[in-house]
């Protein structure tokens, strides 16, 4: 029986291997099926940073984006990309957000960078057709809820290229904590350094401990 994976792909790869009135053969079309079967597995991992967690008041200052094949392994690093604020919003940021974006370096970084919003998500989305079919790959993250909202209202061009669903490692967390916790005791430790890139990398990591400590086969 073919799997929900398949008919998700299903109609990019038809489109890309036998287009109307197409005449290439039958074994390059199944190569380009089989290529749009694991292009549409591959996660599209996303950290914020932001000048607090109120959507309605706050904005992204930074954000990071990397794509993991269905094994977890990266195919592939956007630079990581710091959204210039003006003061005026960066004056509003609670007590948090300024002692840990001001330790980190973020602060500066954003008061220096001249990169718009409509420009980085220009670059990220450009980044994720390149390694993801439209409509397909799930948003993935530690609380990464949280950079949905974010990205629905920021950038809406980016989130309308990815699947509805999110891959959210904090569910797993929690389960875990709940269900196994002798393994939940030994996962690895947040660094806490509140950068977008690291949090991606740390959270990847989380998810391959809990897959090959939690998630076993029978």
């Amino acid at each position: 029986m073919l799997n929900r994976t398949f008919f998700r792909s299903a109609s990019l790869a038809k489109t890309l291997c036998r287009p109307q009135g197409s005449s290439v053969p039958l074994r390059k079309c199944s190569k380009t099926m089989d290529e749009a079967v694991r292009m549409s597995r591959r996660m599209v991992w996303v950290d914020l940073e932001m000048t607090g967690l109120d959507l309605d008041s706050c904005h992204i200052i930074e954000m990071a984006c990397l794509i993991t094949d269905d094994d977890l392994n990266v195919v592939a690093e956007a630079p990581d990309l710091v959204i210039h604020q003006p003061d005026a919003v960066m004056d509003t940021m609670n007590d948090w957000c300024k002692e840990h974006h001001g330790k980190s370096g973020l602060t500066e970084a954003v008061r220096k960078s001249e990169l718009s919003l409509q420009a980085a998500e220009y670059e990220m989305l450009s980044f994720v057709r390149q390694y993801t079919p439209p409509g397909v790959c799930p948003l993935a993250g530690n609380s990464v809820h949280v950079d949905k909202k974010f990205l629905d209202k920021y950038m809406p061009q980016f989130m309308n290229h990815l699947h509805y669903r999110i891959i959210d490692v904090s569910t797993i967390k929690e389960l875990c904590w709940r269900w196994y916790p002798e393994d939940y005791n030994v996962s690895p430790q947040k660094s806490a350094t509140h950068r977008a890139l690291e949090d991606i990398r740390e959270s990847i990591k989380e998810l391959q401990f809990y897959r090959s400590h939690v998630f076993k086969k029978v």
